[in-house]
């Protein structure tokens, strides 16, 4: 069995239109997700034997951000494939993995991280988390998966069960979405 954790990028900054995506920073709303989401996964004691993510500046900004509130740092391995990568991308890196380490965090990107989580999760009727990934997988999201292989290689189509959920409204419903007049 091994644990794949999947972290979307906090709330990006749009002021800049002139910026190119690559470089666009998070905004305040994103720092006040990144550290709910981090005290969250401190408070949920989850550990991560490989940590692989996207160099775009808001992915490194959550990361930063979202450390300091679980109070620690990790090494992480930036792979500018995770950028805006699709499903099949993201399954190829992590068949690449060396070492089978049994627990993997990916900060990334949309669609690809919610698409990834249609893939490994089967479309059975049994995942009311995966009916809720189906209605919006939001910035600052945190997803966990069990996988059913012995061997990151072996990650495939409809091998695991997403087994936690978490948006950054579930923990502060004014990080939910801006509700218009």
């Amino acid at each position: 069995m091994k644990t794949l954790a999947l972290f979307r990028h906090a709330k990006s900054d749009w002021s800049d239109a002139r910026a190119r995506d690559f470089d666009r920073p998070i905004n305040a709303r994103g720092k006040r997700g990144a550290i709910a989401m981090g005290r969250h996964v401190r408070e949920g004691c989850w550990r991560f034997d490989r940590i692989i993510a996207s160099p775009a500046v808001r992915v490194a900004q959550t990361i930063e951000i979202a450390s300091k509130a679980w109070g620690r740092s990790f090494p992480i391995d930036w792979d500018r494939r995770v950028y805006l990568a699709s499903s099949a991308t993201l399954i190829d890196l992590l068949r690449e993995i060396d070492g089978d380490p049994a627990s993997v965090l990916m900060v990334g990107h949309n669609p690809g991280l919610e698409d990834l989580i249609f893939d490994l999760v089967p479309e059975d009727g049994s995942s009311p988390l995966r009916a809720a990934v189906e209605q919006k997988f939001p910035t600052a999201t945190f997803a966990v998966l069990e996988c059913a292989i012995d061997r990151w290689a072996d990650i495939d189509h409809g091998c695991a069960r997403l087994s936690v959920l978490t948006r950054p409204r579930d923990l502060d419903p004014a990080l939910g979405p801006e509700l218009l007049d």
